[in-house]
């Protein structure tokens, strides 16, 4: 109680206040495509963004005289419950235009999208509103950009998650304390989301998608979320390699580090190439590509897992491109489909489902494990080898030619045993509430992971609209645990959280 006491409240509702102001202004915006498109609910999504903006505005008022520390507590609640503010107001445009009905499924959708997961509960997602549909996109495209920001400017200083290993080599903030230059680090980030977005929104116009389309999926693949405009998601494309073959290169630079995109813009390529978590990103890969696509060729039932043109299937460039799609579609985590992989040989279903603990590179805006995590432990792991035979002799792991801190590997290995476990627990609470063997592995994976599509009866071409509403909550908590990171939001059920200091 004596911690809760001490929890500086009025900036933590300052803040609140602030993000709510942040998604009022988007849905208003949304609401532009109501007027361009004649959707029919502009009134109602102009009132969602009011409702929301008062909201904020009136929280920020009234905590305006406040002390301008923040603490590791008042760090743990913002970023945990700044999530969750923005997923509950997120719900208004989807509840008063009666897109989406029900709260808890109106919740499970909003959550999905900012936490980038793209896992849906609609089964008719072509007759929903411009509008509405546009704002699906914005919450991937704000949850995005936050983990972003969190990644290279919050977390280091939470000491989450083994963060501090690339929180070093970004253009921003030291690792122990606020640094001024948080500000211009998120400016720098932005810029470089900004732009990656619209460059592939001009990409897919010219290469034969609607602008509304273009868009959509411009703000989903940077923010490797996965909505999509159509039932078929990118499968609807199928007839148009020049499409898939541009996601596919924004699914790449989404799940790569984006302070490597701002080394690449300052020409500083050397750093790029000698950064051991891109390597690994890159040659990871480039082997499962290959072993996706040799199965697909040789294996495959492609004429079971066609969605929408099967005549693309039965070629080596078919398979070539349906391979690559889908291994960075999982492997970053976007989610987007252009076949059902579940459909293709029981060993593709296996290797897609281990591809969802994989997760893309630190500092991108992948979910899962991520590429420097696994890194660090394989390299901790070789050298016990060495360990046990120079007991006396001191080997530290080193990453990017830098010894890593022990603290740091400890955190690493927590962490993993800390999502393994998160990963069983989740898998026995869906098979409580009454899925199938393969549908709860799918699920406890997908959501944990924020990947999107999973197995069973949640497969690529199925959605999770049938969940028992208690499912629904419990994958939503899932993709909240996993997008922050494990111990930024489990670290608030502990008791030490709240004792005294």
């Amino acid at each position: 109680m004596g911690s809760f006491s001490k929890l500086n409240f009025k900036i933590i509702f300052h803040l609140m206040g602030l993000l709510l102001l942040v998604n009022g202004g988007f849905m208003l915006i949304a609401s532009l495509f109501s007027l361009i498109y004649e959707d029919g609910v502009g009134t109602m999504m102009v009132l969602a963004g009011v409702v929301t903006l008062v909201i904020g505005g009136t929280l920020m008022l009234f905590t305006r005289n406040h002390k301008k520390e923040i603490d590791k507590r008042d760090g743990y609640v913002i970023v945990s419950f700044g999530w969750i503010f923005m997923s509950l107001a997120g719900t208004l445009p989807y509840i008063f235009t009666g897109a989406i009905p029900g709260f808890a499924n109106a919740f499970f959708e909003t959550m999905s999208g900012y936490t980038t997961t793209g896992a849906s509960i609609l089964s008719d997602i072509e007759s929903l509103p411009e509008s509405v549909l546009f704002w699906r996109s914005i919450t991937h495209w704000i949850g995005g950009m936050g983990i972003i920001v969190l990644a290279i400017a919050i977390l280091p200083l939470l000491g989450i998650g083994g963060m501090q290993l690339f929180a070093a080599e970004a253009p921003g903030p030291a690792a122990d304390k606020l640094h001024p230059r948080i500000t211009d680090t998120a400016k720098r980030l932005w810029l470089i989301y900004v732009g990656y977005t619209i460059a592939e929104t001009i990409l897919l116009q010219v290469a034969g998608m609607s602008f509304f389309d273009a868009i959509n999926h411009s703000l989903s693949t940077l923010s490797t979320g996965g909505f999509s405009t159509k039932n078929n998601s990118v499968a609807f494309w199928n007839d148009r390699p020049l499409i898939q073959y541009i996601i596919i290169i924004f699914m790449f630079l989404a799940g790569t580090n984006f302070v490597l995109s701002y080394f690449a813009f300052k020409t500083k390529f050397s750093k790029i190439l000698k950064d051991e978590e891109f390597r690994a990103y890159f040659f990871f890969i480039i082997g499962l590509t290959l072993t996706a696509v040799l199965f697909i060729y040789f294996k495959a039932d492609t004429s079971a897992s066609s969605v929408g043109h099967p005549e693309v299937y039965g070629k080596f460039e078919g398979a070539l491109r349906h391979g690559l799609f889908q291994v960075l579609a999982i492997v970053t985590t976007t989610g987007f489909v252009t076949a059902d992989f579940t459909a293709w040989t029981p060993f593709l279903t296996i290797f897609f489902f281990g591809l969802m603990f994989l997760g893309g590179s630190a500092g991108s805006t992948s979910g899962g494990i991520k590429i420097v995590r696994h890194l660090i432990m394989i390299k901790n792991g070789l050298m016990e080898f060495k360990r046990t035979l120079h007991p006396n002799a001191i080997l530290p792991v080193r990453y990017n030619r830098k010894s890593v801190q022990q603290p740091i590997v400890f955190n690493i290995l927590a962490f993993f045993i800390l999502y393994m476990l998160s990963f069983i627990v989740g898998v026995l609470v869906f098979s409580v509430l009454g899925l199938d063997f393969d549908t709860a592995l799918g699920a406890a994976a997908s959501s944990l992971g924020n990947v999107g599509p999973a197995l069973g009866d949640l497969g690529p071409v199925d959605n999770y609209g049938w969940l028992p509403s208690g499912a629904k909550l419990w994958a939503t908590f899932l993709m909240l645990i996993g997008r922050l990171e494990l111990f930024t939001v489990l670290i608030l059920f502990t008791p030490f959280f709240w004792r005294n200091r």
